[in-house]
C-alpha cells in the first residue's frame, strides 16, 4: 500500500469523523494518569457525555492548589490586575525541566516582567531579554537597567521623597515629562495610584484603598526602591528593548537553547481584558501562534481560557494545560499554559 493511498484513507476517515462532530486530538499524559484516561476514553466520542465530563474536569481542577503569591519573591515595582506572580513557580519548574540551561530567556510582552525578573535574579538563564512596546513602562525599565547610575539615584530619591497628596499625584500625572527618568517616575505614580494599576487612558485614581488609606495604600517607597536596586544589581545579564515583540521573537527564533514566556495582552475571546488594561492591546494572535510554531527553542504561551485560544492551539498541535489562579477578588479562575507537544 503506497503512502499516498494511506494518506487518502486517513483523510476520508477524518472527514467522516468531522461530519459526526468528532476530531482527533493529541494528548500528552503522564504515566501516573494513564489509568484515569483509559476510563474516560470511551466517553469522549459520546456527545451526551459532555456535561458529565465537564463537571468532572471542573471538580478535579478545583482541587488543585492555586499558587500562594505571598510566597513568591516580589521583584517588580509594578502592580497589574493581569500580573503573573502566580505563574512564577510554574515557569521555574518548566525551565528546570527542559534538560538544558537556557542561553536566553525571552519575555517579548514584558509589562511588569515578574517572570523574567525572577529568571534574572535567581540566575536561571544566562541572559534575560525583556521587550515592551509601551513607552511609559519602558521608561522605568530603561532607568532600572540603564547605564546611568545618576538617573537611577534620581528616581530612587524622587520615590522616597514624594508627598502623595491628591494634588501632587494629579500634577505629576498631567505633566509632560522632559526626560526618561521623569517619565519613569510618572509611570510609577500612575501605576500605584490609579485604580487597578491601570496605565491606559481613562483610569481613575484610587479612592478608599486598603484600610481607608487612599493613595498611600499602594505606595511603599522603601519597598519600591529596594526592588529596583535588587534588579539593578543584576542588570549585566538583562537586556531591555523598547520595541515590537515579533522582532524580538524573530531574533531568537533559531536558537535551540532559547526559552520564551509569551504573555500577550488578552484580547482573543473571553473577556478581552487587554483592551481595558493596556495602551497597546491589539495583537495578531494567528500570526503569533504561527511564529511560535516555528521557533527552535521552547516556549510557554499564556492565555485566557477561551474556545478561540483552544482552537488555535489545536490547529498548531500545541499542548494545553489549564492552571488555577486567584484574581483580586480571591475567586479561582483558570488560565491556559500552551507549549510544544
Amino acid at each position: 500500500m503506497t503512502d499516498t493511498t494511506t494518506l487518502a484513507r486517513q483523510e476520508r476517515r477524518l472527514g467522516r469523523m468531522a461530519e459526526r462532530g468528532l476530531k482527533r486530538t493529541t494528548v500528552v499524559v503522564h504515566e501516573k494518569n494513564e489509568a484515569a484516561l483509559a476510563q474516560l476514553r470511551p466517553h469522549f466520542a459520546n456527545p451526551d457525555a459532555s456535561q458529565a465530563i465537564t463537571v468532572l474536569a471542573n471538580e478535579a481542577c478545583a482541587q488543585l492548589q492555586t499558587v500562594n503569591v505571598s510566597q513568591v519573591q516580589q521583584l517588580s515595582p509594578f502592580r497589574y490586575a493581569g500580573g503573573k506572580t502566580w505563574l512564577v513557580p510554574e515557569v521555574r519548574a518548566w525551565v528546570q525541566s527542559l534538560g538544558f540551561r537556557p542561553s536566553v530567556f525571552v519575555e517579548p510582552f514584558a509589562g511588569g516582567a515578574i517572570v523574567g525578573l525572577t529568571m534574572a535574579v535567581q540566575n536561571l538563564a544566562d541572559k534575560v531579554v525583556l521587550c515592551e512596546l509601551d513607552p511609559d513602562v519602558s521608561a522605568v525599565w530603561k532607568v532600572v537597567f540603564g547605564k546611568s547610575n545618576a538617573d537611577a539615584k534620581w528616581l530612587y530619591d524622587r520615590v522616597l521623597e514624594a508627598d502623595l497628596t491628591e494634588q501632587f499625584v494629579r500634577d505629576i500625572i498631567e505633566e509632560e515629562p522632559k526626560s526618561t527618568k521623569a517619565m519613569a517616575f510618572r509611570t510609577l505614580i500612575k501605576n500605584r495610584c490609579q485604580r487597578g494599576g491601570i496605565l491606559a487612558p481613562g483610569a481613575g485614581l484610587v479612592k478608599a484603598g486598603e484600610n481607608g488609606k487612599g493613595l498611600l495604600s499602594r505606595w511603599y517607597p522603601e519597598t519600591l526602591v529596594k526592588r529596583m536596586t535588587t534588579l539593578r544589581a543584576v542588570r549585566a545579564r538583562v537586556e531591555f528593548i523598547e520595541g515590537d515583540a515579533f522582532d524580538v521573537i524573530s531574533e531568537h527564533a533559531d536558537n535551540p537553547t532559547a526559552a520564551f514566556l509569551v504573555d500577550p495582552p488578552y484580547s482573543l475571546g473571553g473577556k478581552k481584558a487587554g483592551a481595558r488594561l493596556y495602551l497597546h492591546n491589539v495583537i495578531d494572535h494567528d500570526r503569533l501562534f504561527e511564529w511560535m510554531a516555528g521557533v527552535e527553542g521552547q516556549f510557554l504561551l499564556t492565555y485566557d481560557d477561551a474556545p478561540e485560544v483552544v482552537a488555535l492551539a489545536a490547529e498548531h498541535g500545541f499542548v494545553i494545560a489549564r492552571v488555577p489562579m486567584k484574581n483580586t477578588h480571591h475567586e479561582t479562575l483558570y488560565e491556559l499554559l500552551i507549549k510544544k507537544a
